[in-house]
């Protein structure tokens, strides 16, 4: 029965302590791992120094809004088409298919998209292409890319002519 309070009692000053009621007073040495821990970036606006674990079961960001271009968007799937849509996240900007065979093609490809920036630009779209044998030559890819850049700013112009 005694070591049975024992092992109570330890237990009950462990989880105390890992808690942290006692904010590491008592200690005489200085904690500098505590003050150097960051959780997240504050340059970040959603940043907030006070956050804790009942915040993941708050509500919500209702503002939230998708931080890609919906132009680029719209013509990477209208250009791969062809190819069946196995996942899409707007707010990540990630288009990912599986594989199909361009019309007149002989080849099975698969193609990942990532859209990475609001703005109608090259540096904005990363396409990656493969086949069932590897990667896909350079210039194939470059040529996809070059078609959904083409059909992008196709669809703005025919959005700003009404």
């Amino acid at each position: 029965m005694r070591w049975l309070k024992v092992i109570g009692l330890f237990s009950l000053l462990t989880a105390i302590s890992g808690c942290g009621l006692f904010n590491g007073k008592g200690s005489d040495t200085a904690s500098t791992y505590n003050e150097n821990v960051v959780g997240g970036n504050p340059a970040d606006p959603e940043f907030t120094e006070g956050s804790s674990i009942f915040d993941l079961f708050g509500p919500n960001d209702a503002e939230q809004t998708v931080q890609v271009n919906r132009y680029l968007w719209n013509a990477s799937l209208d250009v791969l088409d062809f190819l069946p849509v196995q996942s899409v996240d707007p707010f990540t900007g990630v288009i990912i298919t599986g594989f199909g065979t361009p019309p007149g093609g002989g080849r099975s490809y698969r193609a990942t998209v990532h859209i990475k920036d609001p703005a109608l630009d090259a540096r904005s779209l990363n396409v990656s292409l493969h086949s069932k044998g590897g990667p896909v030559s350079a210039s194939t890819t470059r040529a996809v890319e070059d078609a959904i850049l083409s059909r992008a700013r196709q669809l703005r112009i025919a959005d700003t002519k009404f």
